[in-house]
């Protein structure tokens, strides 16, 4: 009798746990209860002309369909319906053009709903609304400076109103952006912008231009006018001695695990070629950041009774025993005075790094505000630290002959938006009153 029971007992419960993993089955399949996730921009609060608009989609158990429409007043509209029948997919992003002069939106406040639903038995929906203002009207542009003067090279500054808010303006030169900055200029609120001109802008006609783009999209342009004056850059031949390779490679060496057993002209062709590229990239990483107001002064400061070695433009191709190995562009000023010189900073600003830095040795770069910076390269001793407020003239550190330099003397770059210009412009009472601060009379930045 007790063996009958036992066996009740087990067929029971090997019933139940069938109907259970059944049960537990159905309902992470087909029977879910679980509703898709449509995911929307938090930024999402106008439509534009002609935009796009994408949203995330998710579902354990697959997505089915989904839908876009907008109501303003009385009127709903379609916009795109979408089917997932190739697959079951559980996570799509889905862009949808919107047109609202297509549809015949007005401008004003409408509803953006999106609706999705998945594969479960139930037809899982999920619905989402939100908000929208159409906007149809594009910023307007006003160019404060009707004249201006330019130097391959150098570097240019505009001062411009827009006729509303926007979520992005600044100079558009060829494919680099140059973020612009509110400023007061005349009591009216304004936007001034620095940006690099190419070196080869005198031999080509460079793309140039502001722009503005509001929070739903739209954009609007301005052709900047400007005179392009002419300047020349130096091309030279440098040759790598022995010597050299044996005094500065064993550097690169120890500090590049990589290029260990590397002859010393290998080492070189790197430092000179790809180390080089990595550096310039990290300094453009590190000027990303920068203080929304001007922090500089008046002309910046050269070093004090040094002799320019290379000039920013220097072209050079390098040749080892009698081969080319390798070419350069020089991306700013080498200045060379005794031993251990002091170096001060050029101006006014912020220390945003200090410490090795590749190529240019122990480094210190300086954010002098809306996206202006200078760097001292090759320095032997360091009297700054990250973070620190500097004043034109502060002792900054010494030079020196770390990096690829060949003897004791100071780099110095001046980069804006994170591209390198001429130093020698900022070095130039002239150039600031007729190039930048005139742009900004009245004003305040």
């Amino acid at each position: 009798m007790q063996k009958k029971s036992s066996l009740f007992w087990v067929s029971l419960i090997s019933a139940f746990a069938v109907v259970a993993g059944g049960l537990y089955w159905f309902f992470s399949t087909a029977g879910e209860w679980q509703k898709p996730e449509i995911r929307l921009a938090e930024d999402l609060r106008s439509l534009g002309q002609q935009g796009v608009l994408t949203f995330e989609l998710r579902d354990n158990r697959g997505l089915s369909a989904a839908s876009v429409r907008i109501a303003q007043g009385s009127l709903t509209l379609p916009v795109a319906s979408v089917r997932f029948d190739d697959k079951p997919l559980r996570r799509r992003t889905v862009n949808v053009p919107i047109d609202p002069v297509a549809l015949k939106l007005r401008e004003g406040s409408a509803v953006l709903t999106v609706s999705a639903s998945d594969r479960s038995l139930w037809n899982n929906t999920t619905v989402v609304t939100r908000p929208v203002t159409i906007e149809l009207s594009p910023p307007q542009i006003f160019p404060n400076n009707p004249v201006n003067i330019f130097f391959p090279g150098g570097a240019g500054v505009v001062t411009y109103r827009l006729s509303k808010p926007v979520a992005q303006t600044g100079v558009q030169v060829d494919q680099a952006f140059f973020p612009a900055h509110p400023v007061s200029i005349a009591g009216q609120a304004s936007y001034v912008c620095y940006f690099a001109i190419p070196m080869d802008a005198q031999e080509r006609l460079v793309d140039m231009r502001i722009t503005a783009r509001d929070a739903a999209g739209n954009t609007a342009s301005s052709a900047i006018p400007r005179t392009m004056k002419s300047r020349k850059f130096r091309s030279d031949k440098m040759t790598v001695s022995d010597a050299f390779l044996q005094q500065k490679m064993p550097e690169f060496q120890s500090a590049i695990p990589a290029l260990r057993g590397k002859t010393a002209i290998e080492v070189f062709r790197y430092v000179n070629g790809t180390l080089r590229l990595e550096n310039e990239q990290t300094i453009r990483d590190l000027c990303r950041k920068t203080q929304p107001h001007a922090l500089w002064e008046g002309p910046f400061l050269r070093m004090k009774n040094a002799s320019p070695m290379a000039l920013f433009g220097d072209r050079r191709t390098w040749e080892y025993q009698g081969q080319v190995v390798g070419q350069s562009l020089h991306l700013g000023e080498d200045l060379a005075s005794l031993n251990n010189s002091s170096i001060e900073a050029a101006n006014n600003g912020v220390v945003v790094f200090t410490g090795p830095l590749g190529i240019y040795g122990n480094a210190v770069l300086i954010d002098h505000g809306l996206e202006l910076f200078s760097l001292y390269g090759h320095l032997s001793a360091i009297r700054a630290r990250v973070g620190q407020a500097v004043q034109r003239g502060d002792v900054i550190g010494r030079s020196g002959t770390t990096g690829l330099a060949g003897g004791d003397h100071l780099h110095f770059s001046i980069l804006v938006g994170g591209q390198f210009v001429d130093p020698r412009e900022w070095w130039d009472p002239h150039w600031i009153e007729d190039d930048v601060m005139k742009k900004l009379q009245a004003g305040s930045l």
